[in-house]
């Protein structure tokens, strides 16, 4: 949070924002659907591809801000296994500008301590693109700071298809002794393995949908979802989620914590005290 402090300017609404946040209640992984590129450049009758070089701003900002703030992890959903179906062009450009963003950006994600991954089939990806994401992923390997993951070639159901076909690949080389399947042993086998769930998903665009991302992970992720294109979202966009996410009672499906004072009030049946009667 400090470090944070330190790169806004004072008085600043960034700056009256971060103050109010309570840096004990922090979400520790925050995931991110990115979403209205498209629309973006539409409304300004621009191609397609203009918004996607416009939501790298956003990216490189929302990626610095949760550094700075100490916020663990931070997965972004940049390309789902259904997006091969757009024009091909627009693929192509997207992995141009992916390989770009890496390069430009990797003495910065050093600088910042942040530790780069991929979730994903990313075997499915152009071969270019694999040797850019593995050389960010070696070079960052050692960083401790905030670990950040991009969802490419990504889908929800896939990945718990994968999970499951990896449990039966381990059984199979165990001679087939097959156990109980766990929760547990299931998040072991996902690409997420080792990660938190998320606390708290943002999707911008103001769609109210969770679009195959991380549908297992998400069970109890608190949702704050945002009108506004994904090149428009800026650090007080992500402050207010943090800040309303910390306004929110997480009950895990339990009950609210009682009020104290509602313990002095004597519970009432059809209108009458519950209370037995006084002897």
């Amino acid at each position: 949070m400090k470090s944070f402090l330190e790169a806004v300017r004072p008085g600043s609404r960034e700056a009256r924002l971060a103050a109010e946040i309570d840096p004990q209640r922090l979400p520790s992984h925050i995931a991110i659907i990115m979403d209205g590129n498209g629309r973006w450049a539409r409304r300004r009758r621009l191609p397609r591809v203009a918004g996607h070089r416009a939501g790298v701003r956003p990216v490189r900002q929302t990626i610095e801000a949760c550094a700075q703030l100490g916020i663990g992890w931070l997965t972004l959903y940049a390309f789902s296994a259904d997006n091969w179906k757009r024009p091909r062009g627009e693929v192509e450009t997207l992995w141009l500008l992916l390989r770009h963003y890496l390069n430009k950006e990797l003495p910065a994600l050093k600088r910042n301590q942040v530790r780069f991954q991929v979730i994903g089939r990313m075997d499915g990806l152009p071969e270019e693109v694999q040797r850019a994401l593995d050389l960010v992923m070696l070079e960052t390997a050692a960083c401790t700071g905030l670990r950040l993951s991009l969802a490419l070639n990504y889908s929800g159901r896939t990945e718990i298809v994968d999970a499951l076909n990896a449990i039966l690949e381990r059984e199979r080389r165990n001679g087939y002794s097959p156990s109980p399947l766990t929760e547990e042993v299931v998040s072991a086998s996902l690409y997420t393995a080792g990660m938190p769930d998320p606390d708290l998903l943002i999707r911008t665009s103001g769609e109210m949908r969770i679009s195959n991302f991380l549908l297992w992970q998400i069970a109890y992720s608190e949702i704050w979802v945002t009108e506004k294109f994904w090149p428009d979202f800026r650090r007080v966009d992500l402050l207010e989620a943090i800040l309303e996410y910390q306004k929110r009672e997480r009950r895990y499906g339990g009950l609210a914590e009682p009020d104290p004072a509602e313990a002095l009030v004597p519970a009432t049946v059809g209108g009458c005290s519950a209370q037995p009667p006084v002897p």
